[in-house]
């Protein structure tokens, strides 16, 4: 592992597990002698294929979607490695805990609102995300839910297919779009990451995550941000309570 970081990205100095680590890979803060970078390592099967979803979709966004730089993706018989670009910045969940409930809390949702409106209305990519988003998420999620390996059941998985709500123009989504994947940078949510879901599917399921926790005036604030459009209560429930219990 060290010789492939340092062939990517210059002799290492020091490198240390992150006080923020998410539930699905270990994230450590690698500085050489070129920079600061990231490096993401998941050993169970389910979050190595997310960690190598992630890798493809950091490289087919470079430049065009505001996510850290890619360096690397490597696998070994047990482990798989992501080394990216180090951006220096909070995720908002982390943001909104150094806050006090007034105005600063209020800006920092609103402009998580103005940044997902800015993504999703922009031009999706080519050959991303083709056919219906709906049934590759439930195909993708099926061998998982009768494994035991969500907190959604087949009950669940066949209810949701019987259900799905009307279509709407697909756009630009995360995949995963809660505080705790995008990156507050000078006072403002500018960067996404944990990016495995990043594709062309329907925004109401990124919409509906972002405001899962908002209640009362910081809802408001979101929307005050984000002005395309506004999930009903049924849109909300299909999506939060429904699609995410198959992760």
């Amino acid at each position: 592992m060290i010789e492939k970081i340092e062939r990517l990205a210059g002799p290492i100095r020091q490198h240390k597990l992150l006080e923020e680590q998410g539930c699905t890979s270990e994230v450590s803060q690698v500085e050489t002698e070129e920079g600061t970078f990231i490096l993401k390592k998941a050993s169970q099967p389910r979050y190595r294929d997310w960690l190598r979803k992630e890798a493809q979709a950091l490289q087919r966004v470079q430049g065009t979607v505001a996510v850290p730089g890619f360096l690397g993706f490597w696998e070994s018989d047990r482990d798989s490695y992501l080394l990216m670009e180090y951006i220096e910045g909070v995720s908002l969940t982390s943001a909104l805990k150094r806050v006090d409930d007034g105005e600063e809390r209020l800006a920092l949702i609103r402009s998580f609102g103005d940044f997902l409106q800015r993504f999703h209305e922009g031009e999706p990519l080519e050959g991303i995300g083709e056919g219906d988003w709906l049934e590759r998420v439930w195909e993708e999620a099926e061998p998982y839910v009768r494994a035991g390996e969500t907190d959604g059941d087949i009950e669940l998985l066949e209810q949701l297919k019987a259900e799905r709500p009307a279509s709407v123009k697909p756009t630009m989504i995360h995949g995963d779009c809660n505080p705790d994947n995008v990156l507050v940078v000078d006072g403002e949510v500018r960067c996404f990451i944990d990016v495995s879901g990043m594709t062309v599917g329907d925004p109401r399921y990124d919409e509906s995550l972002a405001i899962g926790k908002f209640t009362g005036k910081e809802k408001d604030a979101f929307y005050d941000g984000y002005k395309r459009y506004r999930v009903s209560d049924e849109e909300f429930k299909y999506f939060y309570h429904g699609m995410y219990e198959l992760f």
